[in-house]
């Protein structure tokens, strides 16, 4: 349930700020730390594998960044992100921001304008966008400063349908680690967050399916929906499968905090190729794969094509996944006529 207003002061890491407090200081391990490695452990290495997926190519996501050449073969700008260069001796090569040093953090600011949003920022933007979906203020969290605490009460609806909100369209756009779309870890200091606290955009349609379902089967169906309607697409592929990985395990630790149990590995599968779909990898400015290739038009594919499947080297407008309608379209297209959903970032 939400933590009672009352007890802000005494929660950790509430600041998301990168400040401590002394009740910051009394714990706590960084949730960022030996990120691949921890997700082999904790599942399937073909479940990483989906997550390397790109669903307009068909192949796997491509580093799409010059930072990784100095590891040789298969690290340069438009190769592809594989299982073999992630893992074993280069296992600690795809990381958080946080855990990088200051001097690859300042570099990638220098190279791409990456500037991570802090988590106090986008616990105020996404309140500002359910301001406006609800009429009111203060629905999901009631902010001091930079700190913030979930409201203790139900979230209310009035006349309006709580599904509505679940499948209610939201888009991160250029979303690095989707900070504005789940909250596992501050984004300054790596430390985890609870789930209870958590402020981005799906962990808020996911406590409304946990607050206004009785059995697991009806939570599941909606945990779906509600990552059906979560999207965000990222040019750099390190980012990318880092946002992809912090969904998935938000996905899971929902499931657990409401639950105490975690998905089977159908239900992991089944989300992860949900998540495959609705992160993708794109030039913000083309609306295409990173490639230096020209742009050609693309032929429908079927929700489950693979990436091994042989495709020609052109780059092709972005497909995203109509969940409602069950087909594939560019993400162009949705541009010109999805007037209802929201763009954050």
């Amino acid at each position: 349930m939400p933590i009672a207003l009352a007890d802000k002061m005494d929660m950790l890491l509430r600041k998301g700020d990168g400040t401590d407090t002394p009740e910051n200081d009394k714990v706590v391990e960084s949730a960022t730390k030996d990120f691949i490695d921890g997700f082999l452990q904790r599942y399937p290495s073909r479940i990483l594998e989906s997550l390397l997926q790109d669903k307009t190519t068909k192949r796997h996501i491509v580093w799409a960044d010059t930072e990784y050449e100095q590891y040789g073969a298969g690290y340069g700008m438009y190769y592809e992100i594989t299982l073999e260069r992630i893992t074993g001796e280069r296992s600690g090569l795809v990381m958080p921001r946080t855990e990088k040093d200051q001097e690859r953090q300042t570099a990638r600011t220098r190279t791409h304008a990456e500037v991570f949003t802090p988590s106090w920022l986008c616990c105020r933007m996404n309140d500002d966008i359910d301001e406006q979906w609800f009429g009111r203020p203060n629905v999901f969290t009631i902010m001091d400063g930079h700190a913030w605490a979930a409201t203790p009460t139900l979230v209310e609806f009035d006349d309006m349908d709580w599904r509505d909100y679940v499948d209610c369209l939201r888009l991160e756009i250029t979303c690095g680690e989707a900070p504005f779309i789940c909250s596992r870890y501050d984004t300054v200091t790596g430390r985890p967050l609870p789930v209870d606290a958590r402020i981005g955009f799906l962990d808020r349609k996911l406590r409304v399916v946990s607050e206004n379902t009785d059995d697991y089967i009806m939570w599941r169906k909606y945990a779906y929906r509600a990552l059906e309607s979560t999207y965000g697409f990222e040019y750099q592929g390190d980012n990318l499968l880092v946002a992809r990985i912090n969904v998935l395990e938000t996905f899971v630790e929902h499931m657990q905090a409401r639950w105490g149990k975690e998905p089977d590995l159908s239900e992991i599968r089944h989300a992860a190729n949900i998540i495959a779909w609705n992160l993708w990898q794109m030039d913000g400015l083309t609306d295409t794969p990173p490639s230096a290739a020209p742009i050609k038009q693309i032929e429908p594919m079927d929700l489950f094509d693979t990436i091994d499947e042989l495709i020609e080297d052109k780059a092709k407008p972005c497909l995203i996944y109509d969940w409602r309608k069950r087909r594939p379209q560019t993400f162009a297209s949705l541009k010109k006529k999805e007037a209802s959903a929201v763009f954050v970032g």
